[in-house]
């Protein structure tokens, strides 16, 4: 039996584990990379080991989430980031260079390596054959350390593709399709293998745009083939050296496969407040649209960005719609610039941005009261866009350009024949917004600089013999990332202060959440199905633990947040029959009697309700390593005992 393409990457980098499905194993990282809303807890979590020098083979830290600078915050967390990133061998991607995941799928991804980063789309690094996850900050602190990264063996799915798409249909309706098909949820313990003969019809801009949404799957990841598409994107970018040919054994046995005929997607949005909520922009009709937003790391690039000029070319955007443009990269910038495309684009009215993912996390451009905006992006979870009742729609930038013209939600179709943009034959290089790391002498005298609003970690302690507490929370089904700690311009400036972040926990969902976890001292959260669904943001675990949770007992997790509430030693449980989530109210008694010595024998573990006098019986998913970083107090607890 043969190994499909991830299986292959897995087995060249696993150190610790067998690759059986559901087992633990240890991958090799080959290379990081860090955003500023999660870089700088990450950085100091890194400091907090001891390591002098990241043992990557590359190592990389973006500035392109904070970028707006209304105080002095962000510009201190991008000084620290600059100068711990040159102390340790960290490179540096200054302010305006450019989106993480479309600067590294540009300059620095390559097939076949492995990556994680601190956030929850590094998977785009799969639209050129590598193996990215996306991670929490402390998990990406220990791989620049040198320490393995951990994940649960996942199935293995094939997305076979057949055919090729008709005009005017994107790479973003066949992630919205599978999405449509699978769920926010269907992909949980997988990963997403693409092949077929459809593939060899998409760009690796296209490739890109299908893997960084398969972050919004739950998948572990998902990946291409590297073929000759790949080769010529890399040799096109001057980085040919680093391309190998990647392909699953013909006999690879998969878990599940999905067929999917290209040629019978249409273009397609995700309604509002979940991107799964796929309909066709046909079935959908006619709405008014208010805003436009195109760019994000899912749809930034420069393939994209030329169509999007050429829909606008000569023409000028309804009067009653805002458009803004984000290139994804200081290259995709400079090369719209040189070849008339940007003149284009302003000539139509559009409002151009700086190279940055903006409006995308709520950092500006947010939507007027129960606006209607389509954007080009990857989520759109309720109140994500910063308009509380904003009503916000995904889809691809050929949707997006078309209605933006129209004022109402519009096939690009009825636009007639489209027009044929390809891959230039060499990219303008330019690395001069690219820091390199100080040599490991010179690195020695360089200091590094702190704001007053970089706050330490949170305390942690070990864990206790039993855990009785209050539920200061319960909530339902598919609540994010962002249920739990917002983002948006006015909370992301202080990502490295975790004491005021707290005010805001649970915003989304109850305002007196805070000031009530504050009182009880100690708490659970109660929560239903896929809890922890979106971002990697490692702050949705550090801010409950700053306010005294100490698990979490919910129907089903996703993968990312279930880890990051491992590392920062909230114990992750689950109802063993989802039923009981009924038996449980907010504000009752709870009990976990002998949770620590349960834990460390393997036994089952269940939860007391003192308020009603019922035993529920509960269940999880820990490795043996887990429960050891649980029981020492979190992963960065853990790591120092492993150190000495």
């Amino acid at each position: 039996m043969g190994y499909t393409l991830a299986q292959k990457i897995i087995r060249a980098h696993c150190v610790e584990g067998t690759m059986q499905v559901g087992e633990d194993i240890a991958l090799k990282i080959d290379q990081t990379l860090t955003q500023d809303a999660t870089g700088t807890m990450a950085y100091l979590e890194f400091e907090a080991m001891g390591v002098e020098r990241v043992k990557t083979e590359r190592s990389v830290a973006y500035i392109d989430h904070n970028t707006l600078q209304s105080g002095f915050e962000n510009a201190d967390d991008h000084r620290f980031i600059q100068s711990i990133a040159k102390k340790h061998g960290i490179y540096f991607s200054r302010p305006g260079n450019g989106i993480c995941h479309q600067v590294h799928l540009e300059r620095f991804g390559a097939p076949g390596k492995t990556l994680i980063g601190s956030d929850s789309h590094t998977p785009t690094g799969g639209g050129i054959g590598m193996l990215a996850f996306g991670a929490g900050g402390l998990d990406v602190a220990v791989a620049m350390g040198g320490g393995a990264y951990h994940i649960t063996m996942p199935k293995m799915v094939r997305i076979n593709l057949t055919g090729k798409l008709s005009g005017w249909v994107a790479a973003k309706d066949i992630i919205l399709e599978v999405l449509r098909r699978m769920s926010v949820k269907g992909g949980v313990g997988k990963i997403i293998e693409y092949g077929g003969e459809g593939v060899k019809t998409l760009s690796v801009p296209e490739r890109a745009t299908i893997t960084n949404m398969g972050a919004e799957l739950g998948a572990t990841t998902s990946i291409f083939p590297s073929d000759e598409i790949t080769k010529a994107f890399l040799e096109a970018q001057g980085r040919g050296d680093v391309y190998v040919e990647l392909a699953p054994d013909a006999d690879a046995v998969y878990d599940e496969v999905i067929d999917i005929d290209l040629s019978k997607i249409e273009p397609a949005a995700a309604m509002p407040h979940s991107p799964d909520n796929v309909k066709s922009v046909r079935e959908i009709g006619p709405i008014k649209v208010d805003q436009v937003c195109i760019g994000s790391c899912t749809n930034s690039s420069l393939l994209d960005m030329m169509k999007v000029a050429a829909i606008l070319r000569g023409k000028t955007v309804a009067e009653s719609v805002s458009l803004s443009i984000a290139p994804g990269s200081k290259q995709v910038y400079n090369m719209l610039a040189q070849n008339g495309a940007l003149a284009d684009l302003i000539a139509a009215g559009a409002r151009i941005l700086e190279c940055a993912c903006g409006p995308c996390i709520g950092m500006g451009q947010s939507p007027n009261s129960a606006g209607v905006s389509l954007r080009t992006f990857n989520r759109n979870f309720e109140g994500r866009s910063g308009t509380a009742d904003g009503q916000v729609y995904l889809v691809s930038p050929e949707v997006a350009a078309a209605s933006a013209l129209t004022g109402v939600l519009t096939d690009p179709r009825a636009l007639g024949d489209e027009p044929q943009i390809t891959q230039p034959k060499e990219f303008l290089i330019n690395d001069n917004m690219i820091v390199e790391p100080a040599s490991v002498e010179d690195a020695k005298d360089i200091e590094i600089l702190r704001g007053p609003n970089i706050k330490p970690f949170p305390k942690t302690q070990p864990m206790p013999a039993e855990i009785c507490a209050e539920a200061v929370l319960k909530v339902g089904d598919n609540i994010t990332t962002d249920h739990i700690m917002p983002a948006g311009a006015k909370i992301l400036p202080y990502r490295s202060n975790i004491p005021y972040l707290s005010n805001f926990c649970f915003g989304v969902c109850d305002t007196t959440f805070p000031e009530r976890a504050k009182a009880a001292g100690t708490g659970f959260v109660i929560g239903g199905a896929n809890y922890g669904q979106g971002s990697s943001r490692e702050h949705a675990a550090l801010v409950p633990l700053y306010l005294g949770i100490r698990a979490v007992i919910v129907k089903s997790f996703a993968r990312i947040h279930c880890a990051n509430l491992v590392n920062a030693g909230i114990l992750p449980l689950t109802f063993a029959n989802e039923a009981d989530y009924d038996r449980v109210s907010q504000g009752d008694r709870l009990c976990l009697p002998d949770v620590r010595a349960r834990l460390q024998k393997g036994e089952a573990l269940t939860l007391v309700n003192e308020t009603t006098g019922e035993t529920i019986e509960l269940a999880h998913a820990l490795s043996d390593r887990q429960v050891q970083i649980l029981l020492c107090g979190g992963l960065l607890d853990y790591t120092r005992e492993q150190n000495g």
